[in-house]
């Protein structure tokens, strides 16, 4: 985990996702996939209900819950991610209202919404029990949570090993948790936990890396941290390599993901 100040982890994360929005906007990892589609189908939205999506990112889940009927907020800290999530959609005929906020510190009025949603996006979060809190605040009793992120392995070494792997990737990235941490968080916040699902996301290392613009030394590093990993963060990863020149090069991996759907009581 970073010692950073929240300030300074929010303002390191404007900095790294301002000049790479347009990137996260036509990501095919953030883009669509079953786990988008098991995450809005939990939720069902209806038309005319109120959905608040935050840190939006590239704005799928927005969308989805846009072309659903839903009226819209999708809300970000960075203004150049808020204007590709515009860009996405009104590429696609739909509309959102966007709104710049901090997820812990949310500029809604107690029970706004029947459904909030947060997509691959908390682990830049400086407090996420804070946004756990402030979900469940902004919710209407009975409302919906639709939650995805990362997840690290249940044991202690390989779980620092991994968040370390991205964190070299993207500074940005302040921490993960296990399956049983990111769900007693969310309970915490008062939340009934309905489902869960962790679901694989295979990902090209190349094309991953690219998305953060990593220079040669970060790949270098990056290469060498899954090459020398021990058993445990293996497993969890499953790396896969490629022999040029007779060394050993990482060409694609996976990390596992958590999605919940959970229901603020009332």
């Amino acid at each position: 985990m970073s010692s950073r100040s929240a300030d300074e982890q929010n303002a390191l994360s404007r900095e790294r996702f301002a000049p790479r929005a347009d990137s996260y906007r036509t990501s095919p990892l953030h883009a669509a996939g079953p786990d988008l589609d098991t995450l809005v189908a939990w939720l069902a939205p209806q038309p005319g209900e109120r959905a608040l999506d935050v840190a939006t990112g590239g704005g799928h889940v927005a969308l989805a819950l846009a072309r659903a009927g839903a009226d819209v907020i999708a809300c970000d800290i960075t203004p150049e991610m808020l204007a590709a999530a515009g860009t996405l959609l009104g590429e696609s005929g739909c509309t959102a209202s966007l709104i710049i906020a901090d997820a812990d510190a949310l500029p809604f009025e107690d029970g706004s919404f029947d459904i909030v949603t947060c997509r691959i996006a908390a682990h830049h979060f400086p407090d996420a029990q804070a946004f756990f809190a402030e979900a469940a605040r902004v919710l209407k009793p009975g409302g919906r949570f639709g939650f995805q992120d990362q997840t690290l392995p249940p044991e202690p070494t390989s779980a620092v090993l991994v968040d370390t792997f991205e964190r070299v990737r993207d500074p940005s990235h302040h921490q993960a948790f296990s399956v049983a941490g990111w769900a007693t968080m969310i309970e915490r916040a008062g939340f009934l936990v309905e489902e869960t699902e962790v679901i694989d996301k295979r990902h090209d290392f190349a094309e991953w890396t690219a998305r953060q613009d990593c220079d040669g030394s970060t790949i270098e590093r990056l290469g060498a941290l899954m090459t020398d990993a021990p058993d445990g963060m293996r497993r969890w990863l499953e790396p896969e390599f490629e022999t040029v020149g007779g060394t050993a090069r990482l060409v694609a991996f996976r990390n596992r993901h958590l999605l919940v759907l959970a229901r603020k009581p009332g």
